[in-house]
């Protein structure tokens, strides 16, 4: 009988390639990630107490900052420009609607240039933006 005691090598567990994954789907949220909200030109919109415009699925919105200049999805057009952008949208459905979120201390100038535009272009359905009264 051989009463000697065996020598058991200890079990573990090798968590290098859990961490190399984990370090891996790290790397990738962070690049997938973006931090930049918004970009483009910020905007002050007037107060009112009106009820509030919901989104619709088909509307085409304009920023007017106070120096005048026109975005559209965050990329600065001119207003012949804007114009054939509007004769686009109304060719695909006339019941667009054309939302102005101008700045408060914008020219009223330039609000009704888009708004005589969106009418030449077909466009009928306008709104101002605005933000609630506080």
């Amino acid at each position: 009988m051989d009463f000697r005691v065996k020598k058991r090598e200890a079990v573990t567990m090798d968590i290098t390639p859990l961490v190399d994954v984990v370090f891996l789907l790290l790397i990738f949220f962070m690049l997938s990630t973006t931090f930049i909200v918004s970009p483009g030109i910020r905007i002050n919109l007037p107060e009112a107490t009106a009820e509030t415009v919901r989104r619709e699925s088909r509307e085409f919105r304009v920023k007017i900052d106070p120096q005048g200049t026109m975005m559209v999805a965050d990329v600065s057009i001119t207003i012949e420009d804007l114009e054939q952008r509007f004769r686009s949208a109304a060719e695909l459905d006339r019941d667009t609607l054309v939302v102005i979120e101008a700045d408060e201390v914008a020219m009223h100038r330039f609000v009704v240039a888009v708004m005589d535009r969106a009418k030449t272009a077909g466009l009928t359905r306008l709104a101002i933006a605005t933000r609630p009264k506080q």
